[in-house]
């Protein structure tokens, strides 16, 4: 699909594709992208690059403009799994027009246009602005679930939130490995900038981008390092309450085991062959009260062996 943009009065509006000054081809079919290969000299790795949500973060600088591969975080859809996804678009400036390429339907949809546009470099530099506070969005969000999941664990510590948790913290890990991408791109794109004297107000925005992706870069470090403190300590706690409850078994199983053979003696024969002098009423009271008592010395004996050991 093809969609075409053009700049007036500071902000998009949607035209003609002939009057673009911003084209994005989103979901391109093989016409499309037969289009980008010969209207705007991509070669097929360029092309594919931009297409594949697992390519890292890079720039390219030619004579006649500039082609970017960003990393940008998914959106969260809220689900159990607590995963957060990274994927890539490509960025294609020249002088007077910008090309956006992307697998899905979304990018300049959720263009945030409180800043003024007056030609494509400036849509390119509120693309990325507007892509690095969706990270730091996400990194709160991740923050608010993390407390969450930690009260459910305290509450039921069930292995099903430790999951869940290393869900988070995996996606961390993705996310900190596209940021730091993604501030390569534009320490070098601050430099291309300077080399080639853009104006005053867009270097102040790539000097501020490169400073809160520095910021969300140190923050999903702190996360991520904190996350995985907290998941040895928690996974540590799950095995103690599990050692606790088979040791718990253990010392039943321990205890029943006499008693258990005691009882096969006293419902055979022979039992009864022995107590003969005696009443039944006397003599199976009697063997009650003698395996209460072997079970209790047991538990005495095994607690005190315990506490010795410890």
């Amino acid at each position: 699909m093809i969609k075409g943009h053009r700049l007036e009065a500071g902000a998009l509006r949607e035209c003609a594709e002939p009057d673009a000054t911003v084209l994005w081809f989103s979901q391109p079919d093989a016409q499309e992208r037969a289009r980008l290969l010969e209207r705007f000299q991509l070669d097929d790795h360029a092309l594919a690059s931009a297409l594949d949500p697992d390519e890292v973060a890079r720039i390219e600088f030619h004579p006649n403009g500039l082609f970017m591969i960003w990393k940008r975080p998914e959106n969260y859809s809220g689900q159990d799994s607590f995963c957060f996804d990274v994927s890539s678009f490509g960025l294609l400036l020249s002088h007077d027009q910008m090309v956006l390429i992307c697998a899905d339907d979304r990018q300049l949809g959720e263009l945030d246009q409180h800043r003024p546009m007056q030609e494509p470099l400036d849509v390119l530099l509120q693309v990325l602005f507007n892509n690095i506070h969706h990270y730091l969005g996400h990194l709160k969000v991740i923050k608010l679930i993390a407390r969450e999941l930690q009260q459910q664990f305290n509450a039921s510590m069930d292995s099903r939130h430790l999951v869940q948790m290393f869900n988070l913290s995996e996606s961390l890990v993705y996310y900190i490995n596209a940021i730091d991408s993604n501030g390569s791109v534009l320490t070098r794109l601050r430099n291309h900038a300077h080399k080639h004297h853009f104006s005053i107000d867009s270097l102040a925005l790539i000097e501020d981008m490169i400073i809160e992706n520095e910021q969300c870069h140190k923050q999903a470090n702190i996360y991520s390092t904190v996350f995985a403190s907290l998941m040895d300590a928690r996974g540590n706690l799950v095995n103690n309450n599990t050692n606790n409850l088979l040791r718990k078994l253990t010392l039943i199983n321990v205890v029943f085991l006499p008693l258990n053979l005691l009882a096969g003696i006293g419902g055979m024969s022979e039992y009864s062959m022995m107590t003969t002098p005696l009443p039944w009423w006397i003599s199976y009271p009697a063997l009650l009260v003698g395996m209460a008592g072997l079970g209790t010395a047991m538990v005495v004996v095994l607690k005190r062996m315990a506490r010795i050991r410890s």
